[in-house]
This record gives C-alpha cells, structure tokens and sequence, in this order.
C-alpha cells in the first residue's frame, strides 16, 4: 500500500484517497517502472480515473513522457476534463483535450482540403515574408545608393527585379484556396493563445470559441502547442487507427516508448479495435469510379474498369439474389447484412466477381486501378491547390483499387469475414449495396499498439476473467489487479431471482411473461426511489413496459432513435418512475444515475446478444484463436465463452454498476432469471451463468423466490428509512 508522502499523492486531487485506490496507485507506479501493462478491474464509482492518472502523470513528469487517456463514451471525456482541472488547480500540469478535425474546423471541409488549404497559405505567407525582407533590404540599398555607396544602385536594382518576381508569384498564389483562420495563425501574436491554453485544462469546444472570436484555426494551433504536454485526452480513435496513432504521437513529439496509454471503459476496446480494422466499400463509391474511368483518358482505364465494373455488377446481383419475395421492400434505413461466406469455398461475391470479370488477369489490372487512382488522386490535389477546383476531390477509383485488392488477397485470412449489407438511401428510397471486411479477431490491431508504448493501463469496472482479455487485446504477461465495491455492503442487496429461464423459446409463453411481469411489478412498488430495467432488446423492453401498464410508477420508455439524454433527465427528475430500456442500449454503462436518480436496478433475463451471421463469425474465428488455451471448462466451446457469454456477463455487470456510486449510496440490485442463481449451477449446468461473475459478486448474490422478492425489497428499503412517508403494505 502507498504510504502517505508518496510522490504520486501531489496529483491525487481529492483529501485522501480510499484504501483500494492507495494500493492500486501504488502497484501501477510499480508497473510503469518496470513498463508492463496493467489490467485494472474496480467497481463503478470506486475512483479508477484518478487512481490510473495520479501515479502515471508522476511517473511521466519525472521521466519526461506523455500520459494519453482515451475513452469512446462522451460522459467520461467529460468526466476527464473535470478531475484533470482538478489535479490541475493542485499541481500545474500541461494538459490539452484533442477531437478530431471536423469537430473544430471553422469553414467545414475535410482532411484532404484541408491539407491543401494549409499548404498554400504557408506559401502565400512565405511570398509575404520574402516581399518584406526584399522591400527591407531595397529601402536599405536605396539610402546607401543616395550616401554615394559603389555599386549599391545595381545591388538595388536586382534586388527590385527579384521583388517584382515575388510580387508576380504573390499575385499567383492568392488566386488558389487558402484558409484565413490558418492565415491568421501563421501571421497573429499567439501568445496569449497558448497562455490562455495552459492555464487551465481547455475543452475543444472552449478552443473552438477563443479561435472564432480571435479569427484563428484552434484545431491548427492546438496541433502545432502540444508537443511535449504531461497529458493528453482523446478517443479511441487516436490509438486504435495506426496511421491516426503515429501522426498523433508526432504532433505530441513522443515516440511510441515516451508514450503511457490509459485505457478507461477498456473492455470496449475490443469492438472497437474490431470496427476500426473493417474495410468497406459502398456500391456509390464504385458507380462513382466507373464515371469517373469512363471520363479518364488514359490508357490504364480500361484494365481498371475490368476490374471495378466487375465487382460493381456482382455487388449488385449478389444481394439482389439474396431477396426473396417482398424483402427488397422491407429494407430500411439501417445497413442490414447478406451473408455471403461459404463452409469450402469462398464468398458468394467472390465467386460472383470472378464470373464477371474478363480481363487479362486481375492482379495486372488491380495494378493498372491503383496506379491509374494515384495518378488521378494527384490530379485533383493539383487542381484545388492551385484554384481551379473549389473542392478537393476524392479519387473513388483508388479507393476501390485498395479494397477489391484486399478483399480477394486477406478474405480467406483466419479472422476475416467477407460481408454483405443493404440499406435504403433515405432521400431517394433506391436499396444499395456494400461490401465489407469485417475483422474479428481485435488482437491483430491492439497487440502492437501495445508493443510500441511504453506502459499502458486498461481500466473497467468489468474486465475479468482478465485472461480472457489478455488474449483477446494480445496483451503479455499484464499486471492485474480487482476491486470490488468499497461501499458498505449492508447498504446493498443483490438477488438472483429464481424465475423460469427467459430462453429465447418461451419468451411468447403467456405464463412466463405473466411471471416475469408481477416479479417485476413488486420490484418496481416496493422500491423507494426510481427503478432502472434492463432488458435483451429493445423489443423486450417495449413487451413489460405495455405488461405493467397497471404499475403505480410513471413508466419511461427507451426508443432507438430517441434522445436517451432527454429521457434519463425526465427520469430522474421524477420520483417512484421506473425506465424500461435494452441491456444493448446506451444507458446501460458510461451513464451514472446518482443517489436518488435510481435506488434499483434489475436486469431481466440472461441478454444475450441476437447471433446473426456476423456475431457467428466472431465466434468461430475465436474458437479456433483460443481452442489451445485449456482456459475454458471441460466440453466448452472457446468461442462461445470469449465471444458471447462473457461479453453478454460484462454488459449485465455494466447495467448493475449504475446504481451505488459513492459511500452514502444504497440500493437493490436484482437479477431476474433462474440462470443467475447459485442453485442453477447444479441444476442447470451448462446453462448457468451464475459462475461466469467474480467470486465476490457470487458470493453477494441471494437467490430468491418472485413470490418474496417484494418483501426483501420492501424490508431493505426500510432498514433504510428511505420511505417518505408510509412504505407500502403487501
């Protein structure tokens, strides 16, 4: 355990730590020094955040490196900013938030634009500084010339010649595009930018604002004054996209090994990691590069358009022959998937493009595509720079050049899965394609990020079994450490309720939902306070919320599409409500419902998430990664545990943690299901999932009858004392 005056306590804001944070700080000092990553496991509400920061930003201080902690829920970011103002207002520490370029550009265009935009006003404030030295030095020759000087009427007068040149270059240069906030960067006084900047830790947004006003680029002055900061705030997206990952580390002047990475909400790394690594290609981008060779006058054209028109037209049939009756009307808005991979043979769009295709070989004309794209890529560069174009173009030939090369060269790859989807443009009601390569192993994008850095530290309130992650996310030998809820635990229940197992089989059985509905119905009354729901889907939610249409509690619906936001504020501005949403939602984790905002909780049936094609790819390309893991229990499918059964045991976990935040907390916390149940581990065996949690959330777990579960919550409630006024009476 840390002791009192240790170093890393100057950063640590708050009075005193709690006694799991002093001894995590503590271990994670010690692993930074000896560069091992750390998966660190505490319960929500327990302090992670600062325990994380306070000995890597001692850590980083003393051996001039780079803390970089990063999160993909907006709260949390939020979360960020408030305790590194904190530690700030202890102990002085250059700390910068970093978005993206499309959340802080002024004139709204892209990165490509950009870059040229960017270009050409370094040019045209270059040509400005030479004017102004060479109208300098020819006002210098000129008095000399008057005071008699020899030879300075000729040096004058080259020197006018080469002012009249750069005053024509001058003229030239202002008719292409160019940035007037980047100009301004480039000309202004940005001192009391960067004054202003470190004297406190800036959020993007104030950035945006102090640049707007002073007619700046933020987003360029922030790039161009980070070099060297003790910490850095931003999204997965930073890290988990290796060309973002090393353009980022440059702009912070930091090489891989300067850099220590912080990983909150880390056991959504793994999809993350999973989304980044896909590659897609939609059927506009290759009717696009069609036009675009049709109008080419190369003669590299037609070897590419073998290539794209081929690819393109067995797109198209590939899902068109997907359809049966009515399903081209029933597509909606949303990508839907077409399954196209085969057991012993490739991919129904492969085979389809390689009957289409007619040429004199593919990898040639795959060549000729990419060589063609970059020749025409450069061509629209050429074209904005200069002025001739009022937008940066994309080269759509390139980009379908690169994704049919690796969709035909990495689709068989173990943890690739050749995909389909269809959606319906909303402006125009056409049904189109794309294709997509779909990465299901995370591994094969984290494990050098976590090879290059020099430490990280992985925190979650559910990252256990850490094995499980430590294979998933490629990591070796981590440091692990777990924390279970500080709080006092007589201000807690948790009860596993012992109803008929919500299999997806007898959800439609009236008896079984009449069950679940008055088990449900009691927890709701019988709680003092407001009541969360977690369900399998939004379906499931919309099915209980109609059943308890009788409850004596306002009822809140969670939608998809609608503001979860708007809902969670009339939710716990109300008393006695109860919110019905899915397990898979937003309000499921990241979201915190504080005291009174919710006493309970309860999470209805074992969540699976809906196996479709895709989820079963995942599953199977981890069942064959980890088969040799003797990790898994006896007769157990690996994949099924890596892939669904655990991460369906970390969202219920999740879904638990958003009540009981602090000390003063308390709350009930129920799981409805007989598969939760200590009894179902004998009884249900290889159904149960009692054994999936961690062996002090079991042991708090009490099984109980539906019929007495509002007198244990009832009972509670009023040990308590938090009825106003009289408890209700069964």
């Amino acid at each position: 355990m840390a002791s009192s005056n240790a170093d890393y306590l100057r950063f640590f804001p708050k009075p005193s730590p709690y006694d799991n944070q002093s001894e995590a700080m503590a271990r994670i000092r010690e692993s930074l020094e000896d560069g091992r990553n750390v998966l660190f496991e505490g319960a929500c509400g327990t302090g992670k955040t600062l325990a994380s920061l306070a000995p890597a930003l001692s850590y980083a201080r003393e051996t001039d490196k780079t803390v970089v902690i990063t999160t993909n829920v907006h709260q949390q970011m939020r979360q960020f900013v408030r305790e590194a103002r904190e530690i700030h207002a202890e102990e002085p520490i250059r700390g910068i938030v970093f978005k993206g370029k499309g959340e802080m550009c002024h004139i709204d265009v892209g990165y490509e634009e950009c870059q040229v935009l960017r270009d050409n006003t370094h040019e045209v404030v270059e040509a400005e500084r030479d004017r102004e030295q060479l109208a300098e030095r020819q006002r210098e020759l000129l008095d000399a010339a008057n005071d008699g000087e020899s030879g300075a009427a000729d040096a004058r007068q080259a020197v006018m010649d080469e002012l009249e040149s750069v005053e024509a270059e001058l003229e030239d240069l202002r008719e292409k595009n160019t940035c007037e906030h980047y100009y301004e960067n480039l000309t202004a006084d940005t001192d009391d930018f960067y004054a202003w900047l470190y004297d406190d830790v800036r959020t993007p947004e104030d950035i945006y604002e102090y640049a707007a006003m002073e007619g700046l680029c933020g987003y360029e002055l922030l790039k161009d004054g980070i070099e060297g900061v003790d910490l850095a705030v931003c999204n997965y997206h930073h890290l988990l996209d290796p060309g973002i990952r090393a353009q980022f580390f440059r702009w912070l002047g930091r090489d891989p090994e300067d850099v220590v990475v912080v990983f909150d909400e880390a056991h959504n790394v793994e999809g993350a990691a999973r989304d980044h690594a896909s590659e897609t290609l939609t059927e506009n981008t290759l009717d696009e590069a069609v036009s675009e060779l049709e109008d080419a006058d190369d003669v590299r054209a037609d070897a590419a358009l073998n290539v794209v028109e081929a690819f393109r037209d067995a797109l198209v049939e590939t899902y068109e022959d997907s359809f049966g009756y009515g399903d081209a009307e029933r597509v909606g808005e949303n990508w839907e998937d077409v399954p196209v991979a085969n057991e012993d043979k490739r991919d129904d769009l492969t085979l389809a493009f390689l009957e289409h295709y007619e040429g004199r070989g593919i990898s040639k004309d795959v060549d000729d595509a990419f060589a063609l794209g970059e020749h025409l890529d450069e061509q629209y560069e050429d074209a904005y720079r200069n002025g001739d174009a009022t937008t940066r173009e994309d080269c759509q030939t390139l980009q379908c050049a690169r994704f049919v090369d690796a969709y035909l060269t990495k689709g068989t790859e173990l943890g690739q899965y050749p995909t389909v989807s269809v959606r319906r443009d909303s402006g125009t009601g056409t049904v189109y394609g794309r294709a997509e390569l779909y990465t299901c192993i995370p591994r094969d994008v984290t494990t050098e990020l976590f090879e290059d850095v020099h430490a990280s530290v992985l925190m979650s309130a559910t990252l256990r079994p850490f094995d499980v992650t430590a294979d998933v996310l490629g990591l070796d030998d981590p440091e692990t450490m777990a924390y279970g809820l500080q709080f006092p635990e007589e201000r807690r229940r948790t009860f596993a309720v012992d109803t008929e197992p919500l299999f997806s089989s007898n959800r439609e059985d009236p008896a079984v939902q009449r069950e679940y509905a008055d088990a449900i119905r009691d927890f709701v009354e019988y709680s003092a306070g407001n009541t969360l729901l977690f369900f399998p889907s939004y379906a499931e939610a919309e099915r209980y919320h109609d059943l308890l249409a009788d409850a004596d509690a306002e009822r809140y619906l969670d939608e998809p599409g609608v503001s979860a936001e708007e809902l969670r504020e009339a939710f716990v501005a109300d008393d006695g409500a109860v919110l019905f949403t899915s397990l898979w939602g937003t309000l499921a984790e990241g979201v915190s419902f504080d005291g009174d905002d919710a006493r309970s909780v309860g999470v209805v049936g074992v969540p699976y998430p809906h196996l479709d094609e895709r989820a079963q790819a995942v599953q199977d390309a981890y069942g064959e990664a980890f088969k040799d893991t003797g990790r898994q229990r006896r007769g157990e499918d690996p994949g099924w545990r890596y892939a669904v059964e655990i991460p369906t045991v970390r969202k219920t976990r999740q879904a638990l943690g958003r009540v009981i935040r602090s000390p003063d907390d308390f709350g009930v916390r129920a799981l409805f299901d007989r598969r939760y149940t200590k009894a179902s581990r004998t009884e249900m065996r290889k159904y149960s999932v009692n054994n999936a949690f961690p062996p002090e959330e079991r042991s708090e777990l009490i099984d109980i009858g539906p019929e007495k579960l509002k007198f244990a919550t009832l009972n509670f409630y009023g040990d308590m004392d938090a009825w106003d006024g009289s408890p209700p009476t069964p």
